[in-house]
């Protein structure tokens, strides 16, 4: 099994029992996986939020270079090992970049503190280790929202932001790469693969 970073923040879960290594959290993540793979079907739950995040990352992209006078462009890449399968946002020589497209000004984390995730976090240690890049970087843009995604009923003064600098638009998380947390990704990985041949043997079997 080939998990993916964007997976991760629930596998790697702490149990409430010391007597169990996976919590219940990464178990049902498992199990949700495992049918979706056993009976061949997918759950692909868009809502607007998620809809700006993917059919216009590319304006978060153009809003980062904008402010670094870079000029990034989308990874189309997939790279694996033995437990992981992923594709980054952003890759370069000494790091990866994740883009976080806000759906409004009231979800954009503003400052840093306020976009401090794990689910993020243990995504970006995962790319780290897929593409063997020293650090990560966790970017939250905040962009025109589309109007193809807005009502007549929603508030515009959250959604169209382009006349605000760019830079204020903008809020980055740094991380450097850890390998013992590595480590602990690679033992926890080990125990979601019997986890989830276990349940696929009970499919079969029942």
């Amino acid at each position: 099994m080939k998990w993916r970073p964007s997976q991760l923040g629930k596998l790697m879960t702490n149990s409430r029992s010391k007597s169990e290594i996976l919590s219940e959290t990464a178990k049902s993540e498992i199990r949700k996986i495992a049918k979706q793979d056993f009976f061949g079907y997918e759950t692909n739950i868009k809502t607007k939020p998620m809809i700006k995040g993917t059919d216009w990352e590319q304006d978060g992209i153009d809003l980062l270079n904008n402010v670094r006078f870079t000029n990034y462009t989308k990874n189309t890449v997939r790279v694996e090992n033995e437990y992981m399968s992923g594709c980054c946002d952003i890759i370069t020589d000494d790091l990866i970049i994740d883009i976080k497209s806000s759906w409004s000004l009231d979800t954009f984390p503003a400052t840093p503190s306020e976009g401090e995730n794990s689910d993020y976090e243990w995504q970006g240690r995962a790319y780290m280790w897929l593409y063997d890049r020293p650090a990560f970087e966790l970017v939250y843009t905040m962009y025109d929202t589309h109007d193809d995604l807005l009502t007549d009923w929603d508030n515009r003064t959250i959604h169209k932001v382009n006349h605000i600098p760019s830079h204020q638009r903008v809020t980055v998380l740094s991380y450097e790469r850890d390998m013992d947390k590595e480590e602990e990704i690679r033992d926890r990985l080990i125990y979601c693969n019997e986890y989830y041949s276990k349940y696929v043997n009970e499919l079969n079997n029942k």
